[in-house]
């Protein structure tokens, strides 16, 4: 948008960039679901943290970075929300008297950067070479998802020794499959770029 001066010049509009609230929102949504992972519910004899609602809207949110504000600052809110998360859970540790889990810190903090960056690889992909089609999209988020829990699994390995370890699995990734069907909608509507 431009406007013009009291010389007939015509002078570009100003725009304020605030990525830095939804950098802040990405960071808050991932102190949350650290937060939540030790509340939990039981289905089917499985105990489920309630923080699986609020996974998916983490790859929403770099989704939208990424299309509204570009590559870099999607680099920046990953990068923030990491370091964030790692903190969050050291302060937490240390005010609670108890154990640093080096094990528990690294699986969230590998399986969240790496999903992440392999989401945004995806993302920007379908963003440059494709009119990103809604099916792409959502299983875009299912890929994001699936990297996130084999990173964590991989990592966090020596304490799940569960009798119905793979049932909890595909329960949390079935509801999370459900999860991802209105977002993948929202994202298909948010226009790329700056209006």
């Amino acid at each position: 948008m431009t406007r013009v001066t009291k010389g007939g010049r015509k002078r570009q509009k100003d725009t304020y960039d605030d990525s830095w609230m939804y950098i802040l929102l990405l960071t808050t949504l991932i102190i949350l679901i650290e937060s939540l992972k030790n509340y939990t519910f039981i289905s089917n004899n499985v105990s489920i943290t309630y923080s699986i609602f609020l996974l998916p809207f983490i790859y929403l949110i770099t989704n939208y970075i990424t299309k509204k504000y570009g590559y870099r600052k999607s680099i920046v809110a990953i990068s923030i929300s990491g370091v964030s998360l790692v903190l969050f859970v050291s302060i937490m540790a240390f005010s609670m008297g108890g154990r640093l889990d080096f094990s528990n810190i690294s699986g969230q903090f590998c399986g969240y950067v790496v999903s992440q960056f392999v989401n945004l690889t995806i993302y920007i992909f379908l963003l440059e070479n494709t009119n990103s089609p809604f099916f792409l999209i959502y299983l875009e988020y299912l890929f994001s998802l699936i990297i996130f829990y084999m990173f964590y699994i991989l990592i966090y390995l020596e304490m799940l020794i569960v009798d119905n370890f793979w049932l909890g699995y595909f329960t949390v990734f079935g509801i999370q499959i459900i999860l991802c069907l209105p977002l993948s909608i929202i994202d298909k509507k948010i226009k790329r770029g700056l209006e």
